[in-house]
């Protein structure tokens, strides 16, 4: 993706700077200095992509088979990373092509980062590494800093000014396997966890019920995953993952914290237990929630510009999901919100796809956005 970014950034005059965050995995950024005085608006998203694994065997046959092979059927390009989020990085560099085409000159800056590692669910990914060395670039001084950004996930075309924070947990208890016909000999792990299991229901509709964001919606836990058994035996193991929700204002070490502690309380004296936290992201234990208010001038010109092009977008929501905002708004100190063509619902599926008229008022709604951000000098 970089090898493919690095020649379209260079006939954009964006001076590409290629530097990787690990051996054989590079991220890419760029900019154009504005021609007179105004604001440094940064589009910035990531690389890689989730696997394709079965997406060949679900549509064998059918146009889109391939699924790096940007098949249009009825109006859609279809393909995994069509929305999250190559449509995004493609719409962000088409409007910039689309300015100078129209022989506007800038006054402001416009500059791109393009950073890997975002999504997680392979061994050794996932842990927000490439956006991690691009904040401390701009942080030490080594790249200039951005005055604003927007994040190229797929929304819709919808403004998101604010997103959910989250927290995995691997938790394993442990007790004494033992035969069938001696179960007094052993000490049962599941039916320990059916205990633990019960207590983080009973968390999950307690967060439920403290608070609601009103573009977020309400915390839980959600247990996603669970493993036991032996050979005709006492279980003496059992594991589960966990995913927790966080809301604006929770802190992923008190949120942790508790969950630990209605664990260990309905876990018996003689199981053991471990407890860990395998996807730490702008934090240890996970991503932050991360936003800006609603009413910020970034939120209210991207809305108008796109509404402009598409009276039936550009409404702002919260997002369901966790990306790298919190680098953007906490680690550099900048507002930020998520905007691009793309439906995150149907990312990660067989079903990947992005409407190409989407795309195209994208295009036109960004370039708006880029023109009355940066400020157009007079020719």
């Amino acid at each position: 993706m970089v090898a493919m970014l690095r020649p379209e950034m260079e006939r954009l005059r964006l001076s590409p700077r290629v530097e990787e965050f690990l051996a054989g995995r590079p991220n890419i950024s760029g900019r154009r200095p504005g021609a007179g005085t105004g604001p440094d608006l940064l589009f910035i998203g990531h690389t890689d992509v989730v696997h394709p694994r079965d997406w060949r065997d679900y549509w064998a046959g059918h146009a889109q088979q391939d699924p790096f092979g940007a098949a249009v059927v009825d109006g859609e390009l279809w393909g995994r990373g069509a929305a999250d989020l190559k449509a995004g990085i493609c719409t962000a560099l088409a409007a910039l092509d689309l300015i100078d085409r129209s022989g506007i000159r800038l006054a402001g800056s416009v500059s791109y980062a393009f950073v890997g590692d975002e999504e997680s669910g392979e061994t050794g990914t996932g842990i927000s590494a490439g956006v991690r060395q691009w904040a401390n670039s701009v942080t030490s001084g080594k790249l200039p800093r951005p005055d604003l950004a927007v994040y190229v996930e797929p929304t819709r075309l919808q403004v998101l000014p604010t997103q959910i924070g989250f927290y995995i947990a691997d938790v394993k208890l442990t007790g004494q396997a033992a035969y069938f016909g001696r179960p007094d000999l052993g000490r049962d792990a599941l039916r320990a966890a059916h205990r633990v299991l019960q207590a983080i229901w009973d968390h999950s509709d307690q967060l439920s019920t403290a608070r609601e964001h009103p573009l977020l919606g309400r915390a839980f836990t959600l247990v996603t995953g669970l493993e036991a058994g032996g050979l005709i035996a006492v279980p003496g193991e059992c594991r589960f993952s966990m995913i927790g929700k966080l809301l604006p204002g929770d802190s992923l070490d008190r949120a942790t914290a508790e969950l630990e502690a209605v664990i260990r309380a309905a876990t018996p004296a003689d199981i053991g237990i471990e407890i860990v936290f395998p996807a730490g992201r702008d934090h240890p234990r996970g991503g932050s929630p991360a936003g800006i208010a609603v009413d910020h001038d970034l939120v209210r010109t991207l809305s108008n510009c796109i509404a402009s092009v598409r009276p039936d977008r550009g409404g702002i929501e919260g997002a369901p999901f966790w990306s790298e905002m919190p680098f953007l708004t906490q680690t550099i100190g900048i507002p930020a919100v998520y905007c691009a063509p793309g439906d995150i619902s149907i990312c990660h599926t067989n079903f990947e796809r992005v409407p190409l008229k989407d795309y195209h008022d994208g295009i036109l709604a960004f370039a708006a956005f880029i023109a009355t951000t940066c400020g157009i000098l007079p020719e």
